[in-house]
């Protein structure tokens, strides 16, 4: 017998995006640089490799995001304890949705996410940079 989903994603991302703040991509680039904001890129290393980066934007891969979070994870990162505004994105902003739903749920607060992700940043006019390739190790 074939499994059967019972809640798919087309409705996973209506309630997300029914519980979070989404901006347009043009409102998040006036956030870029701010103290009071982090921008959470959410994509994995293959895409910032190809795609490229916001500057000054923290990254955190989608799988790693509640363990981040969590400051009685062994994996906790002190970022998500500072009292500041999270705006998360990914590639095409469905990640980045359900990553701001569950960093609300987690307790982190004001979140936000990029509609339309990393390539609506792309074409407001949002500054990228290439990701500068890790040198290769010795042995």
């Amino acid at each position: 017998m074939s499994q059967k989903i019972k809640r798919g994603i087309k409705e996973m991302l209506a309630t997300a995006e029914a519980e979070i703040e989404t901006l347009p991509a043009a409102q998040a680039v006036a956030l870029q640089g701010r103290d009071d904001t982090v921008l959470v890129d959410l994509r994995d290393p293959r895409e910032r490799e190809r795609e490229g980066v916001i500057p000054g934007a923290f990254s955190c891969t989608r799988g790693m995001l509640e363990f981040w979070i969590d400051p009685e994870s062994p994996y906790h990162k002190p970022i998500f304890a500072e009292d500041k505004r999270f705006v998360f994105f990914c590639a095409g902003g469905m990640r980045s949705a359900l990553a701001a739903q569950t960093a609300k749920h987690m307790g982190l607060q004001p979140v936000a996410h990029i509609e339309g992700g990393f390539k609506a940043w792309r074409e407001a006019g949002g500054r990228v940079e290439k990701l500068q390739p890790k040198p290769a190790k010795t042995s």
